[in-house]
């Protein structure tokens, strides 16, 4: 007998909860869940803003429960795909190390990205034919890089650091990571919520349906 959610590969998790649909009001319960230990800062909620023309928000997710709060986040955007060719799908999380939902949405290994930033970071420069590169983005206000890692070819995937979790982005189809070429700005929506937010269909790849 276990008290904790468990996964079959990795042991002990925190439980994901997926809202069904989204929303202001739905956005704002996981807010609320966010912020109710009273220990902030708390677990970001990081979302592209302003977003993307012809971007809209298509889900939010946290992991965690009462006994240890929340533990991660992951916010879900959709909209045209940069390089043309039909609709796209974003996803950013932000989580404490040993979660691993990053990892899972973007279809690695373990709980951590550490193994693949490693060979990241050994990356041997511009110029160089192995020269894998970065994204760079601004987080809560600061450029933050982010490395590719492996991740399965339906979809490109990214890691780094900031507020020091992890934050993952992760783009389907693959050719979608090339907006974060662009100027992508993450806002925590834990400390604003942009009543200006457009909301779209909730997205099939939070909940594992894609």
């Amino acid at each position: 007998m276990h008290t904790e959610s468990r996964c079959l590969q990795c042991g002990p998790v925190p439980p994901l909860h997926v809202p069904e649909h989204i929303g202001a009001d739905i956005v704002a319960s996981v807010v609320d869940r966010i912020t109710a230990t009273g220990h902030p800062p708390g677990t970001p909620l990081w979302c592209p803003w302003p977003l993307p023309p012809g971007w809209t928000l298509t889900g939010v997710a946290y992991a965690g429960d009462d006994r240890t709060g929340v533990r991660a986040t992951a916010v879900a955007c959709a909209g045209p795909a940069p390089l043309g060719g039909g609709p796209a799908d974003l996803v950013f999380v932000a989580e404490e190390p040993g979660v691993g939902l990053g990892t899972r949405l973007a279809g690695l290994a373990g709980p951590d990205p550490g193994p693949e930033l490693a060979d990241a970071l050994a990356d041997p420069g511009p110029g160089h034919p192995e020269h894998v590169g970065q994204a760079r983005i601004r987080v809560g206000g600061h450029p933050t890089p982010l490395w590719v890692v492996n991740s399965p070819t339906d979809r490109s995937a990214y890691a780094g650091e900031a507020r020091g979790m992890w934050l993952h982005a992760i783009a389907w189809p693959a050719s979608a990571g090339h907006l974060l070429a662009e100027e992508v700005v993450l806002h925590d929506l834990t400390e604003w919520t942009p009543p200006e937010l457009v909301y779209g269909a909730p997205s099939p790849y939070l909940s594992g349906k894609a």
